[in-house]
Order: C-alpha cells, then structure tokens, then sequence
C-alpha cells in the first residue's frame, strides 16, 4: 500500500510537471505568435507611413502644370488657356485651389463641361472661340467655305 501511495505521488508530481511544462510551452508559442504578429503589423505600418511619405513627395515635387495635365480630360486645356487669358489674377487663385484639391485626392478627373461650370459657378464668363464646320462628302469645311461654294 505504501509503494502504491508513493507511486501515486509520484505520479501526480510528474502529471504536474507536465502539465505544468506544457502550460509554459503552450505560454511561450502563444508569446511567440503575438510577438510574430506584433512584427508584422510594425513592418506593415512602416511600408504604408513609407508609402504615404513617397506619395506626399512626389505629388510635391511634381510641377503644377504635370499635375494639371493629369486630371484635365477632353476640352479642359482649351477652357483653361482662355480662362488663363481673360482673366489671370482669378485663374491663378483657381489652379492653386485645383492643385491643392489634386494632391488631397479630392479630384480625380475634370472634363472641359465641369471647368466652365467652375467658372460661371465663380461668377467669371469665359468665352470659347465658335467655329462651325460642316461635313459635307467627307470633307470638313467651314460655314465660310461652305457660302463661298453656294455664292459661285
């Protein structure tokens, strides 16, 4: 009976260090995954602060006029340029607000139709030159050429 009772002592102090071992291990590979994943979300954070600061440094260093060019689409270079003659001092101060606005991301793409309605929204008429063309047997003529013809 006493060697029964000494192996049963024996027994639970070693299922103790067992369990008592395993708890520890399971411990450490529990402080090893966090301590993995800690890692990788510091290195994560660290590529998109390093991102962000490319991103901010080049939108910076890029010329206005490059910037511009990058979100006028269709007609918006000829409202621009005769924005830019008719009124300067006004343009100035609007392609500042535009560039600014660019390298937010708050502006993406501006077609001509959405720069006039900028500019009458601001109180400013621009005035495009008004040419009329007409086809006529495939070839693009003038309303001039076109009552030229009708006169002979």
């Amino acid at each position: 009976m006493v060697r029964k009772a000494i192996y049963i002592k024996t027994y639970i102090n070693i299922r103790l260090v067992f369990l008592q071992l395993r708890r520890e291990e399971l411990l450490s590979e529990d402080l090893e995954l966090e301590l993995i994943r800690r890692k990788r979300l510091l290195e994560l954070q660290r590529k998109l602060k390093e991102k962000e600061a490319a991103k901010e440094s080049v939108e910076e260093h890029e010329p206005p006029q490059r910037l511009l060019d990058r979100v006028f689409e269709g007609r918006a270079w000829e409202v621009w340029n005769a924005a830019e003659a008719q009124y300067p001092k006004v343009s100035a101060k609007v392609k500042k607000a535009l560039i600014e606005l660019i390298s937010q991301g708050k502006v993406k793409r501006i077609s001509g139709e959405q720069l006039m309605y900028l500019f009458k929204k601001i109180g400013l008429q621009v005035r495009l030159p008004t040419k009329i063309r007409i086809i006529e047997s495939g070839e693009i003529k003038t309303l001039e050429e076109k009552l030229k013809e009708n006169r002979l």
